[in-house]
């Protein structure tokens, strides 16, 4: 029986979308279907550094970058648009000759508009039902709501509950019927090892956000008594190591050796995106969070951890090392990591 091909595509916003994939392309090889891997920029050269043997397929670039001021994000994004619409039709243009040449028999979007097909089972990934834009929240929800109706299935990487990671993103008041909720997923496993390092801090997201972030951090602990490792989130050919001060800086770190540096870490600084709280929920972490200049989405899931008593944070602009003394006041991640059931997803693609 010949094996089915399933595109999966992430995103490329960061590593976030693509590393979230990671669990489900594991998943789609162990029950027996090929994958074709489809992104653009550091995002497809993560995943064919973790999938060295999986073919991929070049997809346009939305050219997501973030304001040097927070405050212009929305108005960037709004600017960004042409660019992402032109980006949408190239890439229906793309999977349209894909599947006119059965190289593809299924496709799982992780947020990319246009990788779908009605001629194959189609299935968009996304935590975020309500997409938060301050003042215009009810318009960009009602928009994504609209996108998500034309996929066949809508997977939500969380629980459909109050105890859920992603708070109001990831519920409606009224369900679309195409919705799945499939538990917390992560490329991460919990192990019981030593602390070797006091501080682990994670970079990521678009620029020039992302170097801000990184040079914010060096600042704050130019200084440091303490054990630091810095992993920039810049994916290159090969993998960088330097220390700069006490901070050991690496440019990345695939999964493997990730998971086992954030198990060994006492605690770790990071963005407040949805991927890195899945990963960090799954280790059992204490974790400091500093959101995004004027990304609303991490500004409220920062927010609400933050109320919660479970993760401490605060703006970027007013971070230093002396912070990180209120971690001990916040009781951390500990959700547990759910097993999807695969099989009933999977069914799409068999036409059940």
């Amino acid at each position: 029986m010949t094996k089915k091909t399933i595109l999966v595509a992430p995103l490329f916003w960061g590593l976030g979308h693509a590393a979230r994939c990671i669990p489900i392309i594991r998943a789609l090889l162990s029950h027996n279907y090929n994958v074709l891997l489809g992104s653009d920029g550091d995002a497809l050269l993560f995943l064919r550094k973790e999938f060295p043997a999986l073919a991929f397929v070049e997809l346009p670039s939305y050219k997501i970058t973030y304001p040097t001021n927070g405050s212009h994000f929305k108005w960037k994004m709004f600017l960004n648009m042409p660019a992402i619409q032109r980006a949408i039709f190239s890439e229906k243009t793309i999977i349209k000759e894909l599947v006119a040449q059965e190289k593809i028999d299924g496709i799982i979007s992780d947020n990319r508009f246009g990788v779908r097909n009605k001629k194959v089972p189609s299935v968009f990934v996304t935590h975020q039902l309500n997409v938060l834009s301050g003042n215009t929240t009810f318009l960009s929800s009602k928009t994504h709501q609209n996108i998500i109706n034309k996929f066949d299935q809508c997977w939500i990487p969380d629980m459909d509950s109050e105890e859920n990671l992603s708070g109001k993103m990831g519920r409606l008041k009224k369900p679309l019927n195409s919705i799945k909720y499939i538990g917390l997923i992560s490329r991460f496993n919990k192990r019981k090892v030593p602390i070797k390092n006091d501080i682990l801090a994670l970079i990521s997201g678009p620029e020039p956000q992302r170097t801000f972030f990184e040079e914010k951090l060096l600042d704050a602990f130019k200084f440091s008594q303490k054990s630091i490792v810095l992993v920039q989130g810049v994916v290159e050919k090969e993998q960088k190591k330097q220390n700069i001060g006490r901070v050991c800086v690496v440019n990345f770190m695939l999964s493997a050796e990730l998971e086992k540096t954030i198990n060994e870490s006492a605690v770790v600084v990071a963005r407040s995106g949805y991927s890195t709280i899945l990963d960090l929920a799954a280790l059992h972490k204490k974790a400091f969070f500093i959101p995004t200049p004027g990304q609303y989405e991490q500004l409220y899931l920062a927010k609400r951890l933050k109320d919660l008593r479970i993760v401490a944070s605060c703006k970027q602009e007013s971070f230093t090392e002396k912070q990180l003394d209120e971690v001990a006041n916040y009781s951390g991640l500990a959700a547990l990591k759910t097993t999807p059931d695969f099989n009933a997803l999977f069914r799409l693609f068999e036409g059940e």
